[in-house]
């Protein structure tokens, strides 16, 4: 078995059981694309078993931090029935769930989703990369189903050596799905769409809308970077739950066509025909921050406004670049928000922590010259779990904010 030895002093987050080492942390040793070592302190103790990448930032990823561990075949079956079990302590919604989350679930670089009867993974490091088809078969064993896309074409791929790989890895059948979520229906293409076809992290936070659309019963909703209207189903799906479509007017943003096109027919799926429902809808392909400031000089206003924009800043080097868009965005909404009127802001990015996130939104409310009550923090659904030891994972920040009445 080929070692890693650390530095002095560089330990200490791997006796916290923190699953990464870094370049620098490093002071000899190394292995093949995703080989497993065995990662020491400086002195010889024992830290991790590690799977290694010989070009990332971040050269091994911790699979065990026991010393008799054996990683094979095995170790990769136990570890897949022990997360696929784990989704049933949640209280889930809906038939499209995140089974397997990266290092919160001991498989660092491992992303899978249920769709149904359809499983969709991203191999995004070296170490699951060389473990593919022992865990594409441990996968459809736990789930007890026989399809498995793969969608291995996100960036992270690239900083692992890796190239894109897209296509069928066991099974065949449709790529174009609907799924269930909580009261209404979705639909996706495991092939096209973003992540692994569709964003199940908003799945609570969409059903939050939906319960503040039918108690606070908007007239007025703008969904931004709407992808494909989500938020604008929820918000409907509460309008109607309150008897309150009639005269409603939605608004949905977002710069791509195709996603606006399957928006609209989520209307259709759920129901919400656009003629003779008494609701009005809009979906405009454009540039958010135009639309925000267009709107600004028309005097539009909204009592409810969703900014939930793509990923700004991927890593904490990108954080003030982010820092700067997350704040314009946000104060032209503020601007837009009727007085008692409510935001739902969020951040994906990694590298803007939930405490910088509530910074940025503030600094946006006084230059909008608006000031508001932050109403309830939101996250990703418990399918994506952050772990006590594991922080990073903690990538979905939301904010619920109140405008204060005038």
């Amino acid at each position: 078995m080929k070692t890693l030895r650390l530095k002095p002093g560089k330990e200490r987050s791997m006796q916290r059981r923190h699953p990464w080492v870094f370049e620098s942390a490093i002071a000899r040793g190394g292995a093949d694309s995703g080989e497993t070592v065995r990662v020491e302190s400086h002195d010889g103790a024992f830290l991790a078993w590690a799977a290694f990448s010989p070009v990332s930032k971040i050269r091994a990823r911790a699979w065990s931090f026991v010393e008799t561990q054996r990683i094979d075949a095995a170790f990769f079956a136990a570890v897949c029935d022990r997360a696929v079990n784990a989704r049933g302590l949640f209280d889930l919604q809906s038939d499209g769930v995140r089974l397997i989350h990266g290092e919160a679930d001991g498989l660092p670089g491992l992303i899978v989703d249920r769709y149904g009867d359809t499983l969709v993974a991203q191999f995004l490091s070296a170490g699951v990369e060389r473990w593919k088809d022992v865990l594409a078969d441990a996968l459809l064993k736990a789930t007890g189903l026989s399809k498995l896309y793969e969608r291995s074409d996100a960036s992270g791929r690239e900083r692992e050596g890796l190239k894109p790989v897209t296509g069928w890895l066991r099974g065949e059948g449709a790529t174009e799905i609907t799924i269930r979520e909580h009261g209404w229906k979705l639909s996706l293409d495991i092939a096209t769409g973003h992540k692994t076809g569709f964003y199940l992290d908003q799945r609570d936070s969409r059903q939050r809308f939906a319960e503040l659309a039918q108690h606070r019963r908007f007239r007025r909703v703008l969904n931004c970077f709407c992808y494909t209207g989500g938020f604008t189903v929820a918000a409907l799906a509460g309008l109607k739950a309150a008897g309150a479509l009639e005269g409603a007017e939605l608004v949905s943003v977002d710069s791509s066509q195709p996603a606006l096109d399957r928006a609209r027919g989520h209307l259709a799926l759920n129901g919400f025909a656009e003629e003779g429902s008494g609701i009005k809808t809009e979906f405009l392909d454009a540039n958010v921050n135009t639309v925000l400031r267009e709107f600004i000089e028309q005097g539009r206003t909204f009592d409810a406004i969703v900014l939930d924009p793509p990923k700004f800043a991927p890593t904490v080097a990108h954080a003030e670049r982010a820092a700067r868009a997350y704040k314009d965005i946000n104060r032209l909404a503020l601007k837009l928000l009727e007085p008692g009127g409510v935001l739902l802001t969020f951040s994906c990015s990694g590298g803007i922590s939930a405490d910088l996130f509530h910074k940025i939104v503030a600094s946006a409310g006084l230059d909008a010259g608006v000031d508001g009550y932050i109403a309830e923090r939101l996250g990703a659904a418990p399918d994506h779990p952050m772990t006590i030891e594991f922080p990073e994972g903690e990538y979905l920040k939301g904010l619920v904010v109140v405008r204060k009445p005038a």
